[in-house]
């Protein structure tokens, strides 16, 4: 399991800079954050030249105030747009996926007014839609899209793995995968080693930090376990970590990779 880093955590002007500081805190790899308004698009000089020069760019993770879930049509048409882009400048640059949730901070069941204004039929009529499309484009770029479940308080459509899986296998599409992430299973998961489990057919990456949110390490998981669970499926892919930090990143950052490798993570 390879450890990688956002690049928003890594100190650094340029992409060369924060690769050798991820290199430096035990690191293998950069996750790229994919803004809104095609932004990564625009970045494809700065890209292909961190490749020329062997920095390792495997991911994507979309960063943008609207969703392929969204309650509006024509947010859903620009998330999709976007998504398309992210996944062809990340084949471009030797990369192997790129990932996005239903949504973020939309609508929670758990808070007022309770209900949201499309039901789950619709709900889910507008995901798989959304997925089938995304997954045909990835295909033919070579790569892959994953869906992240986020927990009840950040997203009413997909919270835990399980339903992730259920949709990507929906598609019936190879090139539509799933994203664990340590600090959402955390919530949503009663057996996190179960779900894990469950959705190995599926599962092509994972996103780590702690139970605070923090890198791993600063919170209460037993990243033993959580290591164990992803090798007893045979998981062989990234740990990405995708976290708030608790210090300075030279401090913070190191101390998190340490954590993980003690854990049993770390090496091609």
């Amino acid at each position: 399991m390879r450890l990688t880093c956002q690049e928003q955590l890594l100190p650094g002007d340029t992409l060369q800079e924060k690769w050798d500081a991820a290199q430096a805190f035990g690191y293998d790899g950069i996750e790229l954050r994919g803004q809104g308004g095609h932004r990564i698009r625009e970045r494809l000089t700065e890209l292909r030249r961190a490749r020329r020069d062997g920095i390792e760019l495997p991911t994507v993770c979309v960063e943008m105030l609207h969703f392929i879930g969204d309650f509006d049509a024509e947010r859903r048409r620009d998330a999709l747009e976007n998504m398309r882009t992210q996944l062809s400048v990340i084949a471009e640059i030797g990369g192997t996926a790129a990932m996005t949730p239903a949504a973020y901070g939309m609508f929670s069941r758990r808070l007022p007014p309770f209900e949201p204004p499309r039901d789950e039929a619709g709900d889910r009529a507008v995901l798989l839609d959304a997925l089938g499309a995304l997954g045909e484009h990835a295909q033919r770029e070579g790569v892959r899209i994953l869906l992240e479940p986020l927990n009840r308080y950040e997203d009413h459509m997909v919270n835990r793995l399980e339903q992730a899986v259920e949709l990507a296998e929906a598609t019936g599409l190879d090139s539509v995968g799933v994203v664990a992430d340590s600090y959402h299973m955390n919530i949503e998961e009663a057996d996190p080693r179960a779900a894990l489990v469950a959705a190995a057919h599926r599962l092509h990456h994972v996103q780590v930090s702690d139970s605070n949110r923090l890198e791993p390490g600063a919170g209460h998981l037993d990243w033993t376990a959580f290591v164990a669970a992803l090798a007893s499926i045979g998981y062989a892919g990234d740990l990405a970590a995708e976290c708030r930090l608790s210090g300075p990143a030279e401090q913070a950052l190191p101390k998190a990779a340490a954590t993980l490798r003690a854990a049993g993570a770390g090496g091609e």
